[in-house]
């Protein structure tokens, strides 16, 4: 963050002082958890339900915090504020308007925000400095979290935003306006909430609403509701994706024995061939969006080529490919899940498996309402048509998916439910065999158990690259 003193603080925060120096001042970060804290930094208690940071104070402090932000006195210097997530996205607006020259790229969609921000992160690091941590920061929290680790020497800010209702990425932008936008797609993920994918498109197109006329809008041509969002933004639209209608797109698209895909990228500013370093055909569209953001910034065609064919992971358990000691390759793509997100790892799962013996072991798909049986018997049929050979439902709730593969009379797989994690890797154990292609998709459902459980006998952890 930025130099502040806790008056400072305070003041922007409506909060007020106590046992503090006023001129003390935070030179570190802002953190929640105190295994983050460092010298300068300033810590953020929140009280849960099982853990109340504000007992956490002591500690906090001896590890280098020089104030507590929070509801109540805890015998520590700090300031005590109404409600401490409110607190830190008044910071955090603040730290935007002191920071001018900072480019903030905002980007959302119903799957792929995380990847997609790592590679933009990625190409963006050779411009200047950028801050785009891993994992999925993309809450009323963890926006503000993200937005205060930029500094004075900050260049690009990459924010992941998320929604659960309409309303919440307007609130995100008010906070920390994008002045390029990235809409990657609309689909089922939180369908509970909209009720519909129109209800998720409305959401989604928030962001680009929030644009000034001297932003950007980069919107996937290849998805009919997100493409439509051009007519709700008065910022200058670049269409990104494989239609002729992109003008940043891909042609030419291959993919090698390890599901990685190579193509040419299409400029205005010229083309250049491109080869990923990651598995899956659906990381041609996420690649597509960083290039337009990276072209944006004022990298060329070659060098953004170049960029993303050594663009890796970043936060984990999202299309991690490793093989383990007896031959079998595994798809970790366990961090979360939904329709559409599943349907992409399947697609990845039979173009890494083509002629190989695979394995689908699939958790629970969680958030999706009245749709939540026919979306998990959409993700099975799909399985079935694409051609897997087994099919593993982790728990009752994932039971569907089996029932929607059945719906497919050629497919002569086999379909196993699991009680648990546990009892699906005891199903995987007892008849693996090398070359087997497993990939391992659930809700946050621990289903990353199975493939932690494969990872312990990786003879090399293959991570893409």
């Amino acid at each position: 963050m930025i130099r502040m003193t806790l008056d400072e603080i305070a003041a922007i925060t409506s909060g007020h002082l106590v046992n503090a120096d006023p001129a003390v001042t935070v030179t570190g970060s802002v953190e929640y958890d105190t295994r983050r804290l460092g010298p300068g930094a300033l810590f953020v208690a929140f009280a849960g339900e099982r853990v109340d940071g504000h007992d956490f104070a002591e500690a906090a402090v001896a590890a280098g915090a020089v104030g507590v932000l929070g509801t109540r006195d805890t015998g520590r210097p700090g300031i005590v504020v109404d409600d401490p997530l409110k607190a830190l996205a008044a910071l955090a607006a603040v730290v935007v308007r002191r920071l001018p020259e900072l480019t903030i790229v905002g980007l959302t969609g119903s799957s792929g925000k995380t990847t997609t921000k790592d590679y933009i992160g990625q190409l963006l690091e050779r411009l200047g400095e950028t801050v785009a941590p891993a994992g999925s920061l993309n809450n009323e929290l963890g926006f503000p979290y993200t937005v205060l680790k930029a500094t004075p020497e900050t260049r690009f800010l990459v924010l992941e935003m998320g929604a659960r209702g309409i309303g919440h990425i307007r609130h995100l932008a008010e906070v920390a306006a994008p002045r390029i936008g990235v809409v990657l797609n609309v689909g089922a993920a939180h369908i509970g909430e909209f009720g519909s994918v129109e209800g998720t498109a409305q959401a989604k197109g928030e962001l680009v609403e929030a644009l000034g006329a001297d932003g950007v809008a980069v919107l996937n041509a290849d998805d009919p509701l997100v493409a439509a969002m051009a007519a709700r933004t008065g910022a200058r639209v670049v269409l990104v994706g494989e239609s002729a209608a992109a003008t940043v797109r891909a042609a030419d698209v291959t993919l090698d024995e390890r599901g990685r895909a190579a193509y040419t990228l299409l400029t205005p500013a010229g083309s250049a061939p491109v080869r990923l370093a990651v598995t899956g055909r659906h990381q041609v569209g996420n690649t597509l969006a960083a290039a337009a953001v990276a072209l944006e910034a004022g990298m060329t065609p070659a060098a953004v080529a170049a960029a993303l064919g050594e663009a890796g992971i970043v936060s984990g358990r999202r299309m991690d490919v490793f093989d383990t000691a007896e031959g079998v390759t595994v798809i970790d793509d366990s961090y979360n899940a939904n329709p559409s997100s599943t349907a992409a790892a399947l697609r990845a799962l039979a173009a890494l498996g083509a002629g190989r013996r695979t394995t689908a072991v699939l958790g629970y798909m969680a958030e999706l309402g009245a749709f939540e049986t026919s979306g998990h018997e959409e993700v099975g049929r799909l399985a079935a048509e694409l051609g897997v050979d087994r099919l593993i439902a982790v728990a009752d709730n994932a039971a569907p998916i089996l029932d929607g593969a059945a719906t497919v009379p050629a497919w002569q797989g086999e379909a196993v439910r699991a009680a648990d994690q546990a009892a699906a890797v005891a199903v995987l154990r007892g008849d693996l065999r090398p070359g087997d292609v497993v990939l391992v998709k659930g809700s946050r459902y621990r289903t990353w158990e199975v493939a932690d459980a494969l990872r312990a006998n990786a003879a090399q952890q293959e991570v893409s690259p």
